[in-house]
């Protein structure tokens, strides 16, 4: 008798242990005497999530676009154009009103300078690498912007595009 019981002690033990290594939360386990209850240490506080300081409209991250001032006119035709362009490589990942795989890029336009845009849209390994923008967007979604190999002037009409949503 005194054998049994050592078993059913030890396999109590042994489940406790396997629900705490597993995480179990508030989870009960049962043995034919006695239950046990297992809770799961409370979470450390988790700090919100600071903007990087670059995180500004004179960032022009990291590319071949050195500068650009958008004109103070949207150019229908060329936004057009983008709107093409958009819609044939961009809407696996983006959606224009709310977050998908990527962001939204409705608003970037208020948001971020052209020049990084445009050398997102263009470079997007490179920022991913060395601009913080770029990085803190790789960690938020956990996505890396895929190249779709545009040109500048794709990415132009891209960029007026998103001037129009």
């Amino acid at each position: 008798m005194q054998q049994k019981n050592l078993r059913t002690i030890a396999l109590t033990i042994l489940l406790s242990g396997s629900m705490i290594a597993c995480g179990g939360e508030n989870e009960k386990t049962s043995s034919s005497k006695e239950t046990t209850t297992v809770q799961q240490s409370p979470k450390p506080e988790t700090k919100p999530e600071t903007k990087p300081a670059s995180d500004d409209m004179s960032d022009i991250g990291v590319g071949p676009i050195k500068a650009f001032t958008l004109p103070a006119e949207i150019d229908q035709a060329m936004a057009a154009e983008g709107k093409k362009i958009f819609k044939a490589k961009c809407t696996a990942c983006h959606k224009v009103s709310k977050k998908f795989i990527g962001p939204s890029p409705k608003g970037i336009v208020n948001r971020r300078n052209p020049a990084w845009i445009m050398n997102m849209i263009l470079n997007p390994e490179k920022m991913v690498k060395e601009d913080p923008i770029a990085k803190a967007l790789l960690k938020k979604y956990s996505a890396p912007m895929a190249n779709q190999g545009l040109t500048e002037e794709d990415a132009r009409k891209v960029l007026e595009y998103f001037r129009t949503l």
